[in-house]
């Protein structure tokens, strides 16, 4: 990423005081905008939301994206965070102290429910489970932490998309591919997208047998201080022993993970 703060002209001094950490953290808090928005934003914008030229947001939108931390939007009309943004994102959350601190708390969260429970993020159109607890009851949904998951029909990837705008939520779910899992799997646009409304609606996501056919799972979000959903806790159950519906007797108990939750990874 080195190059990324290279030729940088003179007209970078009033704005980064001439000095490598101040166009360091100037590339930092570029990500976090980019990061922190519902739509891409443009060069415009972020000149004016980071109070620098114009050119010399230009000169660092073109090093990241050349890098992968930025990708241009179609058309040229944005900017939103690229793989290798996304990718040290991750990284950070599945750094060792911040997973035991996690896998402390869903420890906590299995021993309430007797389910396994797991923390995930959303990553472009999939849902990534960053740590997860299991039950050491026999029937179990084992999943590894890594693991990707589609968005149209797991309760954190419903939860995930139901918090998007509108228009970013019509987008999406016309692009992603709905493919029928089981045959309680929501593959119809216009289908999915009433469902998502309900998990707004609720502000819980569910899986009722949509993913893997006799697994049931609920999923509530971990937000960050201006609303955005940036984790999601999760409680699957074999349907033979729990319900959906009997899943979301635990509400409260996930809730309150989440909230244990969200200091270690806002702050």
């Amino acid at each position: 990423m080195d190059e990324v703060f290279q030729n940088q002209g003179e007209s970078d001094a009033p704005a980064a005081a001439g000095s490598d950490d101040a166009r360091g953290l100037r590339v930092l808090r570029l990500i976090e905008h980019l990061a922190g928005a519902t739509l891409p934003l443009t060069l415009s914008q972020l000149a004016a939301r980071m109070q620098v030229p114009k050119a010399t947001m230009m000169r660092t939108l073109d090093n990241l994206e050349r890098h992968g931390y930025v990708l241009r939007t179609p058309f040229g009309r944005g900017y939103v965070p690229g793989a290798a943004a996304t990718n040290m994102a991750l990284i950070t959350l599945r750094n060792n102290a911040l997973i035991r601190l996690c896998r402390g708390i869903l420890g906590n969260l299995v021993a309430a429910t007797g389910e396994n429970c797991n923390l995930a993020v959303p990553k472009g159109n999939v849902v990534v489970y960053i740590e997860r607890v299991e039950t050491d009851q026999p029937l179990r949904l084992h999943l590894v932490p890594g693991a990707e998951a589609p968005m149209h029909c797991t309760a954190s990837g419903k939860l995930f998309l139901s918090r998007l705008s509108l228009a970013e939520q019509r987008k999406l779910v016309s692009t992603l591919p709905l493919t029928r899992m089981t045959p309680k799997t929501i593959t119809d646009p216009a289908r999915l997208s009433a469902a998502l409304a309900q998990v707004a609606k609720q502000g819980v996501g569910i899986d009722d047998e949509e993913y893997i056919l006799g697994m049931v799972a609920i999923a509530v979000p971990i937000c960050a201080a201006d609303g955005q959903v940036v984790a999601a806790v999760a409680c699957h159950a074999s349907e033979a022993r729990k319900s959906a519906r009997q899943l979301l007797e635990y509400r409260p108990r996930l809730e309150q993970a989440a909230l244990e939750m969200r200091p270690l990874l806002m702050e």
